[in-house]
């Protein structure tokens, strides 16, 4: 409707972060398969922790169009799986004696450098069939905060847009104002 007061949304396949939490996911599923028991809880946990992280940023960006509140909530919801699935990946290399590499780690250091890559971003799994169980949960962690320090972002960008031009209420009254003036509200 021209002069509607619904902003087009949805556009969350843009995000470079969605793309983000894809790989995760897909990396997520491969790892699972290879590396948690059948019979253990914890796959289940990982893989709908790593669902949930991509199907929430998706979920929140359809929903911006009536509710900013409900966005920025499911984007919040988004992060947490994904630090629920980040403690996973740590639990396992603690549980099997592997390290896990800090941000000034040399092995990091050069891990992020290949995940800024076209390479990496073409093709993110080209690599997974030679990474050992140490490598793969380190990959997994450092995309991890990345996609977490982006979704504090975008995050912080939602905040911004809601303060800038209210809820979906708010939006209602400018618009009908607009529209009709302010003597028939």
């Amino acid at each position: 409707m021209e002069g509607g007061f619904l902003k087009a949304q949805g556009g969350f396949r843009r995000l470079k972060v969605f793309r983000l939490t894809e790989i995760i996911c897909d990396l997520s599923v491969i790892f699972i398969e290879r590396h948690i028991p059948v019979k253990s809880r914890t796959r289940d946990q990982m893989e709908q922790a790593a669902r949930s992280g991509k199907q929430n940023i998706a979920e929140g960006s359809a929903a911006s169009t009536t509710s900013r509140e409900t966005e920025i909530k499911l984007t919040n919801v988004a992060k947490a799986s994904l630090v629920e699935l980040e403690l996973d990946y740590e639990d396992f290399l603690r549980q099997h004696g592997l390290p896990r590499w800090d941000k000034s780690h040399p092995r990091t250091l050069k891990l992020r450098e290949y995940l800024r890559s076209k390479r990496f971003l073409d093709n993110p799994l080209e690599t997974v069939d030679r990474m050992n169980p140490e490598e793969y949960c380190n990959l997994a962690i450092t995309l991890i905060n990345q996609a977490t320090y982006m979704l504090r972002r975008l995050m912080e960008a939602q905040q911004r847009q809601f303060l800038a031009n209210g809820g979906i209420r708010e939006q209602m009254s400018r618009a009908r104002r607009a529209r009709f003036g302010k003597e028939n509200n």
